[in-house]
């Protein structure tokens, strides 16, 4: 029996040791190659109205905006703004693009994958047009996506070998937990959707049974700037909050299925009651002239806390109702084919060729040009790199149908007995239907989620290899033992296997 447990030992310090990293080489190098060819094909970098231009002007004049950006985005760019050049913004997003890819290979290696299976697990972050557009754009996604990879990072990069006690899982420090905690309330603070990850990590810890210091470093870390940041936008706006929009899409999102005979609101909330306007999303009501919020007098956002009201007396009302609604629109991820959504937006799959001229009636434009980057202009494809990239391939498919088997096997891999997969796959699985419940589906913020899903699916895999391999090797060692001591009963027998 020693000869036999001490010729596995061996086979599984084999099966952690790094190999080699010369396909993950060859994999970045071709990835930063497609990233130049990016920065060559357009002559600037991708500017959103009206997205772009309030990131830039909050960047200028720092200050927490009254809506729908918090001001953690415009903190990156207000740490740029001496070069005068959203060109180099978008440079340095495509280096954050290969960051998330290299963090990704780093813990899945960390977690004793094969070489070959950790870089397959990049290359959707690595290869997807979707992802480069994103890094090429000032929008603040890149930013949120590759903050929440480095605090999975942070949390999962100490494990507990496979031979640990089952009692005692691997769990980060107590100044690894704090780093975390800090960089989910940065990403929070860039989107407001990514503030639950915070109560979602600290849930994970405790399932790890980690000491209670190290729950409390997690969250003291990331609630202490979540609350200076509510506080700064308290001295601004007079409401202690991260921003006021969410109400407004709260109640947008309910108006796809609301109905006031059954919701019965008090008068005050019954003019938010869909009047007849039709919208082909729920986001456009927010938007939508026609709509009752934006009937009312004032600003759209100054009647956030009524809309929320309203919403959430809604959703009590009608709970199979909304549940229906974010189901449709969630399954929109998964389709062979992009169907766009609203009807008048296409996914982000190719790379087009053309030009986008900016807005230059809008005064924001002009104000923007003149305090961060006097040459800002619409963005034009250059050739002959532009058809270079509209040449190049990428199946949609691998985007979605195949985005929604890695959530399925990273979520049967949560189940396990050390559930490995469990944070990236509940991570991913937050970031996916949290847009949708509280505003509408967008083809751009499914892209948080995917990283998180190709991490969970990998660990599935290789927990579930692990484990068959290491059920296999306990069968040999109780079979050899059989051999030599045939005397041994069926109980003995099976309290040996559970030992071994």
């Amino acid at each position: 029996m020693a000869a036999t447990l001490a010729g596995t030992r061996p086979l599984a310090s084999a099966a952690r040791r790094p190999r080699g990293h010369g396909l993950f080489a060859c994999v970045l190098a071709l990835a930063a190659a497609l990233r130049v060819l990016v920065m060559l094909g357009y002559d600037t970098a991708q500017l959103y109205w009206y997205d772009s231009f309030t990131y830039l002007d909050t960047a200028v004049h720092l200050r927490p905006q009254a809506a729908f950006h918090p001001a953690g985005y415009s903190w990156f760019l207000w740490a740029l703004r001496p070069f005068h050049s959203v060109e180099l913004v978008a440079g340095l997003q495509h280096a954050m693009g290969l960051g998330i890819g290299v963090m990704i290979y780093a813990l899945l290696r960390r977690r004793s994958l094969p070489g070959w299976g950790a870089a397959l697990a990049t290359v959707p972050v690595l290869f997807d047009p979707s992802f480069l557009r994103l890094e090429h754009a000032v929008l603040s996604d890149l930013q949120v996506i590759f903050l929440i990879t480095a605090a999975l990072v942070v949390l999962m990069w100490r494990h507990a070998p496979s031979g640990a006690p089952r009692g005692r899982p691997g769990v980060p420090s107590a100044r690894a937990a704090a780093v975390a905690g800090l960089l989910l309330a940065l990403a929070g603070l860039t989107r407001t959707a990514a503030v639950p990850l915070l109560a979602l990590a600290a849930g994970w810890l405790v399932l790890r049974r980690a000491p209670w210091r190290r729950v409390a470093a997690l969250v003291l870390a990331g609630a202490l700037p979540l609350a200076a940041y509510a506080g700064w936008y308290a001295q601004h706006h007079g409401r202690f909050a991260l921003s006021g929009s969410d109400g407004v899409a709260l109640w947008a999102r309910t108006m796809t299925f609301a109905d006031c005979s059954i919701i019965k609101p008090p008068p005050a909330e019954a003019p938010l009651c869909p009047n007849g306007t039709v919208a082909d999303a729920a986001s456009e009501y927010v938007w939508a002239p026609g709509a009752s919020l934006n009937r009312l007098p004032g600003d759209r956002f100054a009647h956030n806390d009524l809309a929320r009201s309203f919403a959430l007396r809604a959703i009590a009302a009608q709970p199979l109702d909304y549940l229906r609604e974010v189901a449709r629109d969630t399954s929109l991820a998964f389709t062979w084919s992009p169907v766009p959504h609203p009807r008048r937006m296409n996914p982000s799959t190719t790379f087009p060729r053309g030009s986008w001229p900016l807005p230059e009636q809008q005064a924001l434009v002009a104000k923007v040009r003149s305090e961060y980057d006097p040459g800002i202009h619409g963005m034009s494809s250059v050739e002959p790199y532009a058809s270079i990239l509209a040449a190049y391939p990428y199946p949609w498919f691998l985007h979605g149908t195949v985005f929604g088997v890695l959530l399925l096997a990273g979520g049967l891999g949560s189940a396990g007995r050390r559930r490995a997969a469990l944070l990236p796959w509940a991570t991913a699985a937050f970031l996916l239907l949290a847009p949708v419940a509280a505003l509408d589906f967008d083809h751009r913020y499914v892209l948080p989620a995917i990283p998180f899903a190709c991490v969970s699916a990998a660990l599935a895999v290789a927990g579930a290899a692990t484990g068959r391999a290491t059920g296999a090797a306990a069968g040999a060692a109780a079979g050899a033992r059989t051999r030599r001591f045939p005397g041994l009963t069926f109980r003995r027998l099976t309290s040996l296997r559970k030992n071994t």
